[in-house]
């Protein structure tokens, strides 16, 4: 699931409720090692975001999460990452690497 939406607009906050957790989120690498300490803060922060880092909670870890960075007026490099990042999972064909929704 891909969660769109400017810088401190609280997208994990709603993922902590749909998820039913006040928990921080685990953040996985594309080489699905689990990032903490330093990354952690980075993820905490404005903007340094990876959009292909995988965000799941040990609560429901059968949701996968992408965040899109946020979205700042006139961010043309953001907006052509979801664009790549959309059309990159669309051509997947193994179901747990396709994109099922974006919110």
């Amino acid at each position: 699931i891909l969660i769109v939406g400017r810088g401190n607009a609280g997208k994990t906050t709603i993922l902590q409720r749909v998820c039913n957790t006040q928990d921080d989120p685990e953040i996985h690498n594309k080489v699905s090692c689990i990032l903490s300490g330093r990354h952690e803060l980075m993820y905490s922060q404005r903007g340094l975001h990876d959009i292909e880092n995988e965000i799941v909670f040990r609560s429901n870890p059968s949701f996968v999460f992408h965040d899109s960075c946020g979205f700042e007026s006139g961010s043309k490099d953001e907006f052509e990452k979801v664009k790549a990042f959309i059309t990159d999972h669309s051509k997947k064909t193994k179901i747990t690497n396709q994109l099922h929704a974006i919110w």
